[in-house]
């Protein structure tokens, strides 16, 4: 959520930075409800300061035997427009909250203007793209004979988007989760199991709703209305909902595993299909809460964090700056890690850092608190430690041989008692 302090102020300012981001946005509603807020409010305690004064003048009439009639209808007139004016206020606040909910964080000053991800600007390589002497083949044609997913049988279970990991595949997806947790509580991040559904009031905070409202799947009855987490940076941040954190306590570094669930799963098409979108996948998040002036180191040690899980895995990635308008909706800055696909010509998202600033917090009412001071909002931010769908065909394509066998990481194989290859069946 933005300071509507700030936007008073700045109005020009802000809706310009904004409009980097979402072309369509407007504030000229806002700031008029706003003012009708404000100008309302204002009148609501002018009536109740004259309704005070008549109270005591009528205390003094009494005590003096005097008529109190007519002031006493007019205590009760003033009484009957703060009731119609409160009225009025509760609407006018939903209404602004709504307004406020849909504007997206505003991007740092240094972040490139476009609306177009081919100018997102490259920060960092790391390897070089594999070479074959082969024919090499794409995930889907790898599992044919290493049967690693089954994509029909989740198709008969639960409809397209919905792959099963089976045998190997299984075990080394499990492999993978377990190798990215070690490598993050090494450097300090204290693990989670969060939920994998949460109460709207936690989706609102992380700034999925109401901006996402249609691409998540809903639990909702008689006896829930809860939302499946669509990544555990939801929950993460909701740990804190509501809360004050003393200033010696920070930073908190976490991280969590957890399935993540998305309605959209991606376009149809040969590079589309397997793994690369699905409505379930894999993810071990990180997530942190710093003081303002610490956010930025946080956002480079959580990069690290990622690029050592990738370097280990001996993959070829790039990091791609984010453009204004292919961050995300609550971050100020974001860095997308991308693995290089061979089967797909083109390189996948595996991790998306972001410094979301102190607009989750906002939202989500997390302040911290330097001793005998006023609390202020902290900031946040979540990164992907990372997302294993993309990696496993990362892993699988990569890794390949001319005999459709499949090299098996180092750092994966004490996770696999050893085992170095996967071999066809």
């Amino acid at each position: 959520m933005l300071d509507i302090k700030l936007i008073r102020k700045n109005r020009h300012e802000i809706e310009a930075k904004l409009k980097t981001k979402d072309p369509s946005v407007d504030l000229s509603l806002l700031i008029e409800l706003d003012e009708r807020i404000r100008e309302t409010k204002t009148k609501v305690e002018q009536l109740k300061a004259v309704r005070n004064e008549s109270s005591q003048e009528i205390g003094n009439l009494k005590r003096q035997g005097k008529d109190t009639t007519a002031i006493m209808a007019e205590v009760a007139r003033h009484a009957e427009e703060i009731h119609a004016l409160d009225q009025q206020l509760g609407p006018l606040e939903e209404q602004f909250i709504h307004e406020l909910a849909k504007l997206p964080n505003t991007p740092m000053d240094d972040i490139k203007v476009s609306d177009s991800p081919q100018d997102n600007v490259l920060i960092k390589e790391v390897g070089k793209k594999p070479t074959f002497d082969f024919e090499f083949k794409n995930h889907l044609q790898l599992n044919e004979k290493l049967d690693l997913f089954d994509f029909k049988r989740g198709a008969k279970i639960a409809g397209a988007g919905w792959p099963i990991y089976r045998g190997m595949g299984a075990r080394l997806e499990w492999a993978l989760i377990n190798y990215m947790i070690s490598i993050h509580v090494k450097n300090g991040f204290e693990q989670w199991m969060p939920p994998a559904v949460v109460r709207r009031d936690v989706m609102f905070g992380s700034g999925q709703l109401p901006k996402f409202e249609n691409q998540q799947f809903r639990i909702q009855n008689h006896d829930f209305d809860l939302y499946l987490i669509p990544t555990a940076e939801i929950p993460l941040n909701g740990l804190h909902l509501d809360e004050i954190i003393p200033e010696e306590e920070l930073p908190l570094r976490y991280i969590a595993y957890t399935p993540c669930f998305r309605r959209e799963a991606g376009a149809a098409g040969s590079q589309e299909r397997g793994l690369i979108r699905t409505h379930q996948f894999n993810k071990v998040e990180m997530f942190c809460f710093t003081k303002p002036e610490d956010s930025d180191a946080m956002f480079d040690q959580m990069i690290a964090n990622a690029e050592e899980i990738l370097t280990g895995l001996g993959l070829h990635f790039r990091n791609m700056l984010l453009v204004t308008g292919d961050m995300s909706f609550a971050g100020a800055r974001t860095v997308d890690i991308e693995v290089w696909l061979p089967g797909q010509n083109r390189y996948y998202e595996v991790s998306s850092v972001s410094n979301c600033t102190d607009y989750q917090a906002r939202r989500s009412n997390i302040r911290y608190r330097k001793k005998d001071e006023k609390p202020e909002f902290l900031h946040t931010l979540n990164g992907s430690g990372v997302a294993t769908s993309r990696l496993m065909v990362g892993l699988l394509e990569n890794n390949q041989n001319a005999d459709g066998s499949v090299n098996i990481p180092a750092v994966l194989q004490p996770y696999l008692g050893g085992l170095k290859k996967l071999v066809p069946s």
